[in-house]
């Protein structure tokens, strides 16, 4: 799986590209908007990600048949997230939101929800929220760093995809 931020204007192209490549299951990050939705989806994307709830975005991503994994680090934002008929959402920023003592907090009494935690995240922790039963995957941008992608040094941000799949099996 990989992710495509709205947090540059090639998003889109990049998603197409991917999309049809065919080898990767695509998505959008940091999508804020619904317009932003109508992109991702048009471009290929299977599943939405943003970094906080908005109800917009959700909606849209139903209307699109996109799986939408809205931003939740409050009860509160949880609550909202199943009140949207949704189970998994993303945790961001998940270090500076409490790690993993607060996504186990959180799944107490939120015992149907998968967490997706974002945010400093690295092989130093990994394994560590993967251990929780509450956590479906964990995200990471540490194995495609921009000064690897901006030299064009892809072999090293294979290798460092490489890596990390390797320490999730």
């Amino acid at each position: 799986m990989a992710e495509v931020t709205f947090r540059t204007a090639a998003a889109a192209a990049a998603i197409a590209e991917m999309a049809a490549d065919g080898r990767v299951l695509v998505g959008a990050g940091t999508v804020l908007t619904p317009a932003q939705v109508d992109q991702a989806a048009d471009a290929g994307a299977r599943y939405v990600v943003s970094p906080g709830f908005s109800r917009a975005v959700v909606d849209r991503c139903a209307e699109r048949e996109v799986l939408a994994l809205p931003g939740a680090v409050t009860a509160t934002e949880v609550q909202a997230a199943l009140e949207a008929g949704l189970s998994t959402v993303k945790f961001f920023p998940a270090e500076t939101s409490g790690g993993v003592a607060a996504i186990k907090a959180l799944a107490a009494p939120f015992g149907g929800v998968r967490f997706v935690p974002t945010g400093g995240i690295g092989p130093g922790n990994l394994a560590e929220y993967l251990a929780l039963p509450s956590v479906a995957a964990v995200g990471g941008s540490w194995m495609v760093p921009r000064d690897a992608i901006a030299a064009g040094r892809l072999d090293d941000v294979a290798a460092m995809v490489a890596e990390a799949v390797a320490l999730v099996r």
